[in-house]
């Protein structure tokens, strides 16, 4: 419980609160209790001045006379009176038979009367031990015409201002208290908010680590929390493709190593079987012997191909496997490709014709593949062509660099057409009793690694596909 960031949020805010509390009251206190002093100050100085000018209008002698008119001021002014001459002797006291001796004065007492003979308003608290409570004092000068002859000190103890105080500090305490409680709700509310979207995306933490990529956080919101929470949720998406790639992937593999082990099955048991029967004697008409000899070559050829044709397809999928990128003339690709194609068209009676732009036809591509992926194009055009027929690839400009080759033929099914780039898919033809599977797939790769795409149309009499290359810059 206790490392839990709700916890350590709450913690956090209630110290934070305490000590602005003891900070603000600390200030409050002495900032109140001068205000305080200094508001009796002034109107201890303001009464002081007022009973001095009344004195000063007294026509009496070192302060004799001033009695009963101080005793009533200091029933009036709820302050005990003095009056005192430049020899701290005090002629005049509040209380009967009171007034202090010399000797009984405090020491800074000369300097105070010294200080209202000069004319000044004086303040202090020296008199507190002789008056027996922490008290203020002010005095004032009195004036005859313009000699002073006097001083009055107006003493008033100071528990009026240390009550005004308490009070001060005890409705400082209540409103403290008042504001933590509330503080400390809204603290708390916001530690919970805060907090919630945190546990959410915990949870969907643990569900993603657990396998569950649907989960979602949820959270909706701006700042840094929602920031971090939709990149949560990204993650789970991301990780949701993957899951789903790799399971597409598991089943290629499945699916792949099925056709691969089917493919493989085929030629090496034809091999076995001849080879068997060669060591067997069975067979011994040097005729038949030689036969069998070109069908071993046979099958050994079309293994070989079907070996060669799954490492380039393993290559061409690989995303570390990297092509020869340079500037490749398509012009000598497709006279390069019809040549190599021209010698089994030859052996059915099938003209390939050639169609070449009046231009440079430069791009950035692997000059090799290029040429195997129209060479596959052609061996199939040429393989699925009727006798005496015409195989035709151009190449054009239209915007882009387009290589088109056509074959007329049986054509390809429409239904067939969107599998015909998958791995061992083929038609059960005669036309292609020998093929593997992997030709087209092969070039839907290579067209893939140059940033191009393989389109086909077809119908019963004529087969098109189509490759559009972008110039480059």
């Amino acid at each position: 419980m206790k490392n839990k960031i709700f916890v350590k949020l709450a913690a956090a805010f209630g110290v934070v609160i305490l000590l602005f509390t003891i900070i603000l009251g600390s200030v409050f206190l002495v900032l109140f209790r001068n205000h305080t002093i200094d508001m009796n100050r002034n109107t201890m100085e303001e009464k002081a001045i007022s009973i001095a000018e009344t004195l000063s209008s007294f026509e009496t002698k070192k302060g004799n006379g001033y009695g009963a008119f101080v005793r009533f001021l200091d029933e009036l002014a709820m302050a005990e009176v003095w009056i005192v001459d430049e020899e701290l002797q005090v002629y005049t006291c509040g209380k009967e038979n009171q007034a202090p001796s010399y000797k009984e004065l405090p020491e800074n007492a000369e300097r105070i009367v010294a200080q209202v003979f000069a004319g000044e308003l004086t303040y202090g608290e020296e008199f507190s031990g002789l008056l027996g409570v922490k008290a203020l004092t002010v005095g004032a000068p009195i004036y005859r015409d313009t000699e002073i002859v006097g001083a009055v000190l107006l003493h008033s103890p100071v528990s009026g201002v240390e009550d005004a105080v308490s009070q001060g500090v005890f409705a400082l305490v209540i409103g403290c208290l008042i504001a933590i409680l509330f503080t400390g709700v809204f603290a708390a509310g916001f530690s919970y908010r805060f907090t919630a979207p945190l546990q959410k995306m915990k949870m969907t933490a643990f569900a993603l680590v657990n396998g569950n990529y649907e989960a979602q956080t949820g959270i909706r919101s701006e700042d840094e929390i929602g920031q971090l929470a939709g990149t949560l949720d990204t993650l789970a998406e991301h990780l949701k493709e993957a899951q789903t790639q790799r399971e597409n992937i598991d089943r290629l593999r499945e699916s792949f190593v099925a056709n691969v082990s089917h493919e493989l099955r085929t030629p090496v048991a034809v091999l076995r079987g001849y080879i068997e029967l060669l060591r067997d004697g069975t067979i011994s008409d040097p005729k038949e012997i030689q036969e069998n000899y070109e069908q071993m070559l046979s099958e050994s050829r079309h293994l070989e191909r079907l070996v060669n044709d799954l490492l380039d397809l393993s290559r061409l999928q690989d995303a570390g496997f990297r092509l020869t990128m340079e500037e490749v003339n398509l012009c000598s690709v497709v006279s390069d490709a019809a040549r190599a194609i021209r010698r089994t068209a030859q052996n059915r009676n099938i003209s390939v014709k050639v169609v070449l732009p009046d231009r440079d036809c430069l791009i950035k591509g692997d000059y090799g593949r290029i040429r195997q992926m129209l060479v596959i194009l052609l061996d199939n055009a040429v393989k699925f062509s009727y006798e005496n027929g015409e195989v035709k690839i151009s190449l054009k400009w239209e915007e882009h660099f387009v290589i088109r080759v056509t074959d007329h033929g049986t054509g390809i099914p429409k239904e067939q057409i969107p599998y015909i780039f998958d791995r061992f898919y083929k038609a059960n033809t005669q036309e292609n009793k020998n093929g593997s599977g992997l030709g087209l797939a092969i070039a839907s790769e290579i067209a893939k690694r140059h940033q191009t795409e393989i389109h086909v149309q077809s119908d019963s009499s004529e087969t098109t596909f189509e490759i559009i290359f972008h110039k480059s810059e």
